[in-house]
């Protein structure tokens, strides 16, 4: 451990027990992942989670263990054969793109040397009868490319194995590394002895298919990373605050409990707190997914993200960036995260059998040989090693590592056609399973916006008043009247916040605002209605609408049809929600929730059996479409929706959920088959290679043909119309 770090001083009180962040380095397989969770959970009263998309640790102790235990966690860690290193998202985004970057240059040179190597393969192959120096030459051009090619671009294996030997364990990539390292070695030595058992290119073909597998997984992985970074670059930046009577400038992080804030008009609230002074109007789209803005007076409960619209305000801090709504909504995201991942590392666990069980059948193969040379006349040692060196090659599970990035790379070209960009793997195969659709309502059903329903209701120089007029609020309602695309007329607009808009046109009073600033009797639901008068007219009243999306009502029941149940969760009043689930034939509908109450009813969804996949764009959605089994954000939604969902379709329909769930269906069909091909392949294959059926060549052309019989599979996706 780097002594330079004291982890006690990261450690944060939680629920009133001690908690630590830590970044893990050196993890290849989620089984890692499993054994640095059972080493610390072996601790009384210690919980570890690792999200390992992220590499993010979390761990967790009651209040009485000492502070220097962090220390202890760390050190436990890296005996293990890790690296660890306090959380930093902006040191951990920098090592993924430079490890990306690595790889992505060794699969480079990987291709290029395999296809070198085939020039030559192909020539000892096809001509028998090149003896002697010919031969020898070819043999020698082959290890000038292959002993180079093999050190350079093995170094994501060789490193991995070396770390997980030196620390009494096994992985994956010690039996590849074994494999490779021993191909050339004997190539090497029958090329000085001018010997016959040369198999460069197996090693090098071994490489490339390998790094193709482990390219498509880390870029599958790195998606993941960004899903929790968007909310907290909310947390970043800074804010004014009073310091001794005068506002100042100070970073979000800063802000404690106690603090004034001073947000003017136009501006993000960076805390959550209460109004001490002042009266506006509130943006709560990005934490209730409400169209229309709230009035906020003294006294009234702001949250992280809301924006104040109309008139400055005083509000003192009620919680740190730490403990706000947006760290709140942060941890239920990464909490959901980690659950997801129970079936891949269920998976890995039994993969980690690989290591121990190719190791032995190889032994056993070499040993056996030998000895049955004892009965049926001498076996020499290097072809005996070559069986060995077979079997270590033939059983890679290189087919088996293709079975699902390939179809899901093949379903999300197709699904990104139909205006649908795939940002999880995980998300095709979850979304294939689902029986439950969750809607939220603002955005996502519906457009969104205010439309004006009635603008014929004013003609001539009124309508274009009022369009003036409304140019110059940011009023949801205000820019509904603006988009009517009339002309303007330049007139001078004072803003009444809470009220309306007052403007001066020859000679007259304009007012464009609440009915009852203009004198109208007060009504049952004014919600979505402003009033317009001219002097001394007649008030005209205009009516708006979020209005649902074109094809909302024809996805509902397309839904159905599927089987699939569908709900409604909003943020919204429930007189509104009812009325527009009645109109698309959405029979369950729940409103007025906060995004911790759509997180619970996920969660109770899921927990009744339910597979859930939520459809959402607002911040208020962030945590419960991460919390849901799948889920999908239009790309009309928020930066930090986007991240969290697994789709993110693009126009202004909703038929991509049901493209995406019927495409998700055929990939799960197709990644079933690539399981059953390589698991015959496997059935076929390892006996013929502990046989001796088989040459190291041979081995890896197997190999390759295994995976290119699941790619071939897989394109039958491109096959079927949508």
């Amino acid at each position: 451990m780097n002594a330079a770090i004291d982890y006690s001083c990261f450690t944060r009180d939680e629920d009133g027990r001690r908690s630590l962040y830590m970044q893990v380095d050196g993890m290849r397989c989620a089984s890692c992942a499993w054994k640095i969770e059972q080493a610390l959970a072996a601790h009384p009263g210690v919980e570890a989670r690792i999200n390992f998309s992220t590499q993010r640790l979390r761990v967790t102790w009651p209040d009485s263990v000492p502070p220097r235990a962090a220390n202890d966690f760390a050190e436990e860690i890296e005996a293990l054969g890790f690296q660890v290193a306090p959380f930093d998202p902006d040191n951990r985004a920098a090592a993924a793109k430079a490890g990306e970057r690595d790889l992505l240059t060794c699969l480079a040179v990987a291709g290029f040397a395999t296809a070198a190597m085939m020039l030559f393969a192909d020539a000892l192959w096809f001509s028998r009868d090149l003896e002697g120096a010919s031969r020898d030459l070819l043999h020698w051009l082959m290890a000038l490319i292959a002993m180079p090619a093999t050190i350079w671009c093995g170094r994501p294996f060789f490193r991995s194995a070396i770390g997980a030997l030196r620390h009494g364990r096994t992985n994956m990539d010690v039996p590849i590394s074994l494999a490779v390292i021993l191909a050339n070695a004997l190539s090497l030595f029958e090329t000085v002895r001018h010997g016959h058992y040369v198999y460069f290119d197996a090693s090098v073909m071994l490489l490339f298919f390998l790094l193709i597998g482990r390219y498509l997984d880390l870029k599958a992985r790195g998606k993941a990373r960004e899903a929790a970074q968007g909310l907290l670059a909310m947390l970043e930046g800074t804010a004014r605050v009073l310091r001794e009577g005068r506002p100042a400038a100070v970073r979000i992080r800063d802000i404690r409990p106690g603090d004034i804030l001073v947000v003017a008009a136009g501006e993000k609230i960076a805390a959550d707190g209460v109004v001490l002074s002042g009266a506006s109007e509130i943006d709560t789209r990005l934490v209730t997914g409400e169209t229309l803005p709230r009035a906020a007076v003294v006294g009234d409960r702001l949250y992280a993200g809301m924006i104040n619209q109309a008139a400055p305000l005083q509000i003192e801090v009620a919680a740190a960036a730490d403990d706000s709504l947006l760290s709140e909504i942060v941890a239920l995201m990464e909490k959901a995260e980690q659950s997801q991942s129970v079936y891949v590392r269920f998976a890995d666990r039994v993969a980690a059998l690989y290591a121990p069980v190719v190791h032995v059948l190889a032994l056993a193969t070499f040993i056996g040989w030998i000895a049955f040379g004892y009965f049926t006349g001498p076996v020499a040692w290097e072809e005996a090693l070559l069986k060995a060196m077979a079997v270590l090659i033939i059983t890679c599970p290189c087919a088996l590592g293709l079975a699902v990035p390939v179809v899901h790379v093949l379903a999300s070209s197709q699904l990104y056609r139909q205006g649908i960009l795939v940002k999880s793997g995980a998300g095709l195969e979850t979304l294939a399973v689902v029986d439950t659709v969750v809607f939220d309502k603002t955005g996502t059903l519906t457009l969104g916006a205010p439309q004006w329903l009635n603008p014929h209701v004013l003609t001539g120089e009124d309508r274009r008043l009022a369009v003036a007029m409304a140019a110059q609020s940011r009023h949801p309602l205000s820019q509904a009247v603006a988009a009517g695309g009339d002309e303007p007329l330049p007139v001078i607009v004072t803003d009444h916040p809470g009220l309306g808009l007052e403007a001066l046109y020859a000679g007259e009073t304009v007012r464009l605002g609440k009915g009852t600033w203009l004198g109208v009797p007060d009504s049952v639901d004014r919600s979505m209605e402003l009033w317009f008068r001219r002097g001394a007219g007649p008030a005209v009243r205009l009516v708006f609408a979020d209005v649902e999306r074109r094809d909302a009502a024809d996805t509902v029941a397309a839904l159905k049809r599927r089987g699939l149940r569908v709900l409604m969760l909003s943020g919204d009043r429930p007189a509104v929600a009812q009325g527009l689930g009645i109109k698309l034939g959405i029979d369950e509908v729940r409103a007025s929730l906060s995004p911790v109450d759509k997180v619970a009813a996920i969660e109770a969804l899921q927990a009744g059996g339910r597979k859930v996949v939520m459809v959402g764009d607002g911040l208020n959605d962030a945590a419960a479409l991460a919390a849901a089994t799948v889920s999908m954000s239009p790309s009309t939604g928020m930066d930090i929706t986007q991240n969290a969902a697994g789709f993110v379709y693009r126009g202004e329909g909703l038929k991509p959920v049901v493209t995406a769930i019927d495409i998700a269906r055929r990939t799960r069909i197709l990644v079933a088959q690539n399981f059953a091909l390589s698991l015959v392949y496997n059935v076929v294959a390892v006996p013929a290679a502990v046989f001796g059926l088989v040459t190291p060549l041979i081995a890896a052309i197997a190999m390759s043909s295994s995976s290119l019989i699941v790619v071939a599979n897989s394109l039958r996706l491109k096959l079927q119309r949508v």
